[in-house]
């Protein structure tokens, strides 16, 4: 079972998520938080595998709350505001997923899903912003990455455009275990702490 904690200083909000992940079978919302100092508080406690983060809340911004939960649960941050400051600062963070309010519900459960087992999801609109900064970065002159095999930059392009270690198998022509530890050893030699992390180094920010 999927252990998800839910934080929105909106209650219509909160309960509209808790309507779409109670209708699942291997998901439970074990709480739920008004603030990002509660959303703190609370999975430092309870140790969800998800937190689903909303970025303004009072007391303390999502952004903020996610980077506090580093190596407490992994976190998708869920939001209005497709802004290139709370994108790339959630993901700079160390957010395994970002997401639009506007998703439909299968893409939301789906999400919780891929990163409870290590995977990491980004908006397709976002993803591509990612890979124009990357191409920005690049023109720029911004060096290569040093400590990485060949083999572990072609994990980090995939990566960088959000791909999960089954698209970065297909991708590579390799098996799906060895994505998942050359995607290991790429966070692990660049000292990254999730995915998004690594897309979000892909592209310069």
């Amino acid at each position: 079972m999927i252990r998800v904690l839910v934080a929105d200083d909106h209650a219509a909000v909160r309960a509209g998520l808790l309507l779409i992940l109670g209708g699942t079978s291997d998901i439970e919302v074990i709480g739920e938080a008004a603030d990002g100092r509660t959303a703190v508080d609370m999975a430092t406690e309870m140790r969800p595998d998800v937190v689903l983060m909303d970025i303004r809340m009072p007391r303390l911004d999502g952004i903020a709350a996610t980077a506090e939960l580093n190596g407490i649960a992994d976190v998708i941050v869920l939001t209005t505001f497709d802004q290139d400051e709370y994108v790339f600062g959630a993901l700079r963070a160390g957010a395994a997923g970002f997401l639009l309010k506007n998703t439909d519900a299968d893409t939301l459960v789906q999400a919780v899903r891929l990163v409870a087992r290590g995977d990491g999801l980004i908006a397709p609109s976002i993803t591509r912003r990612l890979i124009a900064a990357f191409a920005q970065a690049r023109t720029a002159g911004r060096p290569e990455p040093e400590g990485l095999t060949a083999r572990e930059r072609e994990v980090l392009e995939c990566l960088g455009q959000g791909l999960s270690n089954a698209e970065i198998a297909r991708e590579l022509d390799i098996a799906e275990p060895t994505a998942k530890t050359h995607v290991s050893r790429v966070l692990a030699k660049l000292g990254l702490q999730s995915r998004a992390q690594a897309a979000a180094y892909y592209a310069g920010l």
